[in-house]
């Protein structure tokens, strides 16, 4: 065991290295990317200071506590622009050239290699920018309890496994269809349920969010693992949620690449 994550963790390193190499080839893509993320947190923060104005809360969350909201969000998905999209939005080509064959060909797991050939370099520093705002959030809550800070670390990797299998689970289609590019809006619109606290939707929508479409957990879960006392059903859930979506996103993608015709087909 020890042997084998000691192996997918020279790899990651191998594979920061040459991402960071290959984006400062385009340096102003590199610095665009920046900009247009920095740019999409300050229209989230404007939008909802602006509906504060009118309205003391959202769903059960006043100003201070939506700006941890947002710090939490803004944190997850740096974190999704890091090591996900970019290898996602990439998938569709992968197979249609014909590139999967040869990540198929490696003597490692195909699904690592398909999710995460790719890092991009540019959204750590959107990543330290969420990181910087989430903390000023959090120290503006009157009489915050850091220790709660343990059980927002226990649940985060849920969320990113979240974000992962269901983004995953829309790319394998693409083994299925011709031409599914259309799906993946679909994931987008899942993904923006996760975007806007889970107490703003009816309580069927909410529990829909929290299990069978867990998008709860993008942000909404891990928020409440801070402004409110440790929630045991949620916990556990997200203990069984992660490694259960994973499980699950390896089964379809066996499934899937039996569809797969290769480039030399």
């Amino acid at each position: 065991m020890a042997l084998v994550l000691k192996k997918y963790l020279r790899l990651f390193s191998i594979l920061v290295k040459t991402s960071f190499i290959a984006d400062l080839e385009f340096r102003v893509n590199f610095s665009l990317r920046i900009f247009t993320d920095i740019l999409w947190y300050f229209m989230q923060i404007l939008s909802f200071e602006i509906l504060f104005n009118y309205t003391p809360l959202i769903g059960d969350w006043d100003r201070y506590q939506m700006r941890v909201f947002l710090g939490v969000l803004f944190i997850v998905d740096s974190l999704y622009m890091v090591f996900i999209q970019e290898n996602a939005d990439r998938f569709a080509d992968k197979v249609r050239k014909g590139e999967l064959d040869f990540i198929l060909a490696k003597p490692v797991s195909s699904q690592f290699m398909v999710s995460f050939q790719k890092i991009a370099t540019a959204s750590f520093t959107n990543l330290l920018i969420a990181i910087a705002f989430f903390l000023y959030t959090v120290a503006q809550l009157e009489g915050f309890q850091w220790y709660r800070l343990f059980w927002f670390f226990l649940v985060i990797p849920t969320s990113l496994i979240v974000i992962y299998t269901s983004r995953f689970f829309f790319s394998c289609l693409n083994l299925i269809f011709v031409k599914s590019e259309s799906v993946q809006f679909l994931w987008y619109n899942c993904y923006k349920l996760g975007l806007r606290p889970d107490s703003i939707y009816f309580p069927t929508v909410k529990l829909i969010l929290l299990t069978v479409l867990p998008m709860s957990f993008v942000a909404s879960v891990p928020t409440r693992m801070i402004l409110e006392p440790p929630n045991t059903y949620l916990i556990c859930w997200s203990l069984v949620i992660g490694p259960l979506s994973l499980y699950l996103s390896n089964i379809f993608w066996r499934y899937c690449l039996r569809f797969y015709t290769s480039a030399s087909s």
